[in-house]
C-alpha cells in the first residue's frame, strides 16, 4: 500500500516542509493576493493558497528544502508529485536530491522552459538507500 502525504499549503507549509521555515524570497499566498498571477491554484480555486517567489526575487535563488526522507527499499520508492506555475519571466525551476553521505546537491530535474503560464504537474520517482532531502 502506498501512504500519500498531502502538501497544499492552507493552513501552513506541510508535513513535508519545515514549518513556517521559508527562505527568504518565498511566499505563501493565493490567487486574490494582488500580486499577478497566477490568479487561481490548479483546481482554479481563487482563495486556494500556493507558494510563490516574490517579484524582487528576479535576478538570485531561492530554496525550498524538504524534512528528511528515510531511505526507500524495493517496495516503497518515493514518489514526489507536485504542481507548478513558472511566468514568463522567471528562471529555471529546478529539483536537487542530497543525500546525507553527499555534501552537494544533484539535480534530478529541470522545467525547460515551455508550457509557461499555466500550471503543469510534474512526478519524480526517488530511490535513495540512505536518508535524503529534496
Amino acid at each position: 500500500g502506498s501512504s500519500w502525504d498531502k502538501c497544499d499549503f492552507e493552513t501552513n507549509l506541510c508535513k513535508a516542509l519545515p514549518e513556517f521555515n521559508l527562505d527568504p524570497g518565498w511566499i505563501r499566498r493565493n490567487g486574490q493576493s494582488g500580486m499577478g498571477p497566477p490568479y487561481s491554484d490548479h483546481n482554479g480555486n481563487k482563495s486556494a493558497y500556493f507558494l510563490s517567489l516574490s517579484s524582487e526575487m528576479q535576478s538570485s535563488s531561492a530554496t525550498l528544502r524538504t524534512n528528511v526522507f528515510l531511505p526507500t527499499d524495493e517496495e516503497h520508492i518515493c514518489q514526489i508529485r507536485f504542481h507548478y506555475w513558472v511566468s514568463q519571466m522567471s528562471g529555471t525551476l529546478m529539483v536537487g536530491l542530497q543525500k546525507h553521505s553527499e555534501d552537494t546537491v544533484t539535480n534530478i530535474w529541470q522545467f525547460s522552459g515551455e508550457l509557461r503560464n499555466q500550471w503543469n504537474i510534474n512526478n519524480i520517482t526517488i530511490n535513495s538507500t540512505e536518508k535524503y532531502e529534496v
